[in-house]
């Protein structure tokens, strides 16, 4: 089974376990994470773990939201975060649910999430000492990976805004696009992490300590304020496809009112030769030597005083 387990002194020594140990250890802390990509986890979930029915459907669900409830003596929680390695398209965010009760989290995700290694790396430190400390980490951990991604966002958006005075109308469409899809994604996921780690901060429990509340109140805050900027994102994204589809459709009507006045200038030009080519007795001045250019001086005058009337009606700038 993939996955790893720690078990962390009072002092914040950490250690490496064997995940099957890991329900039976002794310590200030005892992490074990797991992945859900195997099916055996609920099965170890359910009777290695001894962890109660609703609290695996919660740790092994196939489509989750972030969340916080009690349960139990804890809590079930889920959070977003970023993941290299997510397989949906479109979507590069990835889930970690866990279970958190006083000393013990299990946690479980489908997608390596790219935090955890961080998260790690803070236990063996010894930052990490109890399950507040861990909580607290990792929602650090996601809120410190996702918050130069919304503002890289906001980055690209401005780009495409400073481009669109140079009316790069076409070239810009898809670009707006592909940042206005992401927005809606992220958004998607921290609005309601924000809610989560709200409520994880006041949540009753005693495993979280006063400066465990006040992290997370500032990881929540930093969620709320992505949230807005991806607001402000998808709205400035929706205005800018807007204004390209004005441009777009300018463009067109500029090009379709050339066209209408060529054709409306050669219109009488093609009925007046049509006219003097037929192959018909009788066309006056077929025999003149003169009479050809005589032809295309009345035409040369015709295509003028065309022009000159729609310059004066202000179609021509």
């Amino acid at each position: 089974m993939s996955g790893f387990a720690f078990a962390v002194t009072a002092d914040g020594v950490a250690q490496s376990i064997a995940i099957d140990d890991a329900p039976t250890a002794i310590g200030a802390l005892v992490w074990t994470h797991l992945s859900l990509g195997e099916t055996e986890v609920r099965a170890w979930l359910t009777g290695r773990a001894d962890l109660a029915p609703f609290i695996v459907d919660a740790l092994t669900a196939t489509e989750t939201r972030p969340r916080c409830d009690a349960a139990s003596d804890g809590a079930v929680i889920n959070l977003r975060g970023l993941s290299s390695g997510s397989d949906q398209p479109g979507d590069s965010l990835a889930s970690i649910r866990m279970f958190v009760s006083a000393g013990r989290v299990w946690s479980v995700s489908r997608q390596p999430l790219d935090a955890i290694e961080r998260v790690c790396a803070a236990v063996r430190a010894g930052r990490v000492l109890d399950p507040g400390d861990l909580v607290t980490e990792i929602a650090l951990a996601i809120t410190d990976e996702l918050d130069p991604m919304v503002a890289d966002l906001g980055d690209q958006l401005d780009d495409c805004e400073e481009s669109l005075e140079a009316t790069q109308a076409f070239a810009l469409r898809r670009s707006v696009n592909r940042v206005r899809v992401e927005a809606i994604g992220y958004r998607r996921f921290v609005l309601p992490q924000r809610q989560a780690l709200e409520k994880l901060a006041n949540l009753p429990a005693a495993w979280l300590s006063e400066e465990d509340r006040l992290h997370l109140a500032s990881a929540a805050d930093r969620a709320a304020r992505m949230a807005e900027e991806l607001e402000a994102i998808r709205e400035r994204a929706a205005l800018v496809h807007e204004t390209l589809t004005d441009l777009r459709a300018e463009q067109l009507d500029q090009r379709s009112l050339v066209i209408a006045i060529a054709a409306m200038v050669f219109l009488p030009l093609t009925f007046l030769t049509g006219l003097l080519g037929m192959n018909v007795e009788g066309i006056p001045y077929a025999q003149e030597p003169w009479a050809f250019w005589g032809v295309v001086g009345v035409c040369a005058i015709m295509a003028c005083a065309i022009a000159a009337y729609f310059i004066r009606q202000h179609w021509l700038r």
